[in-house]
């Protein structure tokens, strides 16, 4: 009985033991975040901007792409007619850059041809500018967080060979270790959120073509059947 209760508090101290993390050393992100220094504040803020846009973009691409495919048609039963304000209205109907482009055209039927297409891509120029919004910043942060973090690194190697240099003789490993992967915090953390912003531009650009695909497309139609003989 005496073997058993010894064994078993001896397995006790073992896993006691494994449990505890080695002083000064924490794998836990946010302990590592902290130990980046002030470099992590810039690089947080550069995350949360991003975050902001890819998600107010994504929803308003989303959004703008929604269009009723029955309205061109509804739109040439009522021009056919010669219903223009009720064609105005149903454009109106239909929230989508598409539906504006179509509602500037029909109010400019009666003038030229060429007139009327170019009060359609100036529209459309708007509303692109409008759905690219922010793509800019999301852009310039994918490709400056991971200089920013890079930075964070070099100005840590810096201080971690300058506390060596002072050091003479009496040099601490695990302390120059220490220094040196606080340093290396930045970095991966500048490449985590460059890498992030860099596919959430890409998607978001991805989304804005297939919306401008549709606006080209719905565009050709009405000229198109501006064009038809009457």
């Amino acid at each position: 009985m005496l073997n058993v209760l010894m064994i078993q508090a001896d397995l006790n101290t073992e896993l006691d033991s494994l449990a505890l993390e080695p002083e000064g050393i924490s794998t836990k992100f946010i302990d590592l975040a902290l130990k980046g220094g002030w470099i992590m504040i810039p690089i947080i803020a550069l995350s949360v901007i991003a975050v902001y846009i890819f998600i107010d973009r994504y929803f308003a691409i989303k959004k703008a792409g929604r269009f009723d495919t029955s309205l061109l048609e509804k739109v040439k039963v009522y021009i056919t007619g010669g219903k223009i304000d009720a064609a105005i209205d149903a454009c109106r109907n239909n929230d989508s850059p598409a539906s504006r482009m179509l509602e500037k055209g029909i109010s400019r039927i009666g003038r030229p041809l060429a007139d009327v297409n170019g009060a359609i891509e100036n529209v459309g120029n708007m509303e692109i500018s409008k759905l690219e919004k922010g793509l800019p910043v999301l852009a310039s942060v994918a490709g400056g967080a991971p200089m920013i973090g890079f930075l964070g690194t070099v100005m840590g190697m810096i201080q971690a060979f300058y506390d060596m240099s002072n050091a003479g003789n009496n040099i601490d490993v695990t302390l120059l270790s220490t220094g040196i992967y606080q340093a290396m915090v930045t970095t991966v953390a500048g490449l985590i959120v460059g890498i992030i912003a860099y596919f959430a531009y890409n998607i978001l650009v991805s989304n804005v073509e297939k919306v401008v695909f549709k606006m080209e497309a719905t565009t050709s139609e009405f000229m198109d059947l501006l064009n038809e003989p009457a």
